[in-house]
């Protein structure tokens, strides 16, 4: 079992829609985006979110969620330990 699912409940949901609009729950925070590529930290690893003229509509810290519009090419999950990278990651950009 990889380091997120340890002695933990982890939730997540995902919703594609026509793959023009991805919503996510379960995000930790978001460390790198453009209109390629978003990489963000879920509660189920680091996500990596592919296509074309991706934009983030929605991004609520309180309750996690997440949406992006644009063209979805390509959703991949990796399990990298990232906890290292966090002043590097958009919301400690932010709120620092």
């Amino acid at each position: 079992m990889d380091d997120y699912n340890k002695n933990e409940k982890t939730f997540q949901n995902i919703v594609l829609e026509n793959r023009e609009k991805l919503s996510l729950t379960g995000i930790k925070d978001v460390f790198s985006f453009d209109d390629q590529i978003i990489i963000i930290e879920t509660e189920l690893g680091l996500l990596t979110i592919k296509g074309s003229n991706l934009k983030i509509n929605k991004l609520s810290i309180d309750t996690s969620d997440f949406i992006v519009d644009g063209k979805i090419d390509s959703l991949i999950y990796s399990n990298s330990n990232i906890s290292n990278k966090k002043e590097s990651s958009l919301f400690s950009k932010i709120f620092k």
